[in-house]
């Protein structure tokens, strides 16, 4: 008999069971007072989970979980040296996509009463979309987007196709 979680008892991905899609199923992000940045966003709508504990915290969205670790202490757990918080813009930005623009100019104002950093108000974009970007409490920064060329999943993920077997880009 093998336990469910051990090797044996998992399904592997290759020609017979087809691939494996990778997903992003949490985001942890290193803040500097994790009692304020819970709360920060519990206020956009975040559900602080029961398994939350005392140094991170484990708050459920649609489809996602985000973390919030203390700065220094996601560095050391990831083996990099932390920095102070003022290097600047990293190269990332997550996405809080909405249905609509007037969803988009909903969210947007909750994160701003929050204490969100407005770095770009909601605005018709050249790609044909509505979003504008805040920075958290910690300056990572935030696009709330309305995409008028994809929808959502019957569970609410945001539903960009995905190619069928043997295509490729």
């Amino acid at each position: 008999m093998t336990d469910e979680g051990s090797p044996e008892s998992r399904p592997e991905s290759g020609p017979e069971s087809g691939p494996v899609l990778p997903a992003v199923s949490m985001v942890t992000l290193g803040v500097d007072d994790l009692v304020a940045s819970t709360r920060f966003y519990e206020a956009l709508g975040w559900v602080n989970s029961t398994d939350s504990q005392e140094k991170v915290r484990f708050l459920v969205g649609r489809n996602i979980v985000l973390g919030l670790f203390g700065r220094a202490d996601l560095a050391k757990d990831a083996g990099v040296a932390a920095d102070d918080g003022t290097i600047g813009f990293s190269g990332v930005a997550l996405a809080a996509n909405q249905s609509s623009r007037e969803a988009v100019d909903d969210f947007f104002n909750r994160a701003v009463l929050a204490g969100a950093k407005v770095t770009k108000r909601p605005k018709e974009v050249f790609w044909g979309g509505y979003s504008g970007y805040f920075a958290d409490l910690d300056g990572h920064l935030w696009e709330v987007a309305h995409n008028p060329f994809v929808g959502f999943t019957d569970v609410g993920a945001l539903d960009v196709g995905v190619p069928s077997e043997g295509t490729t880009n």
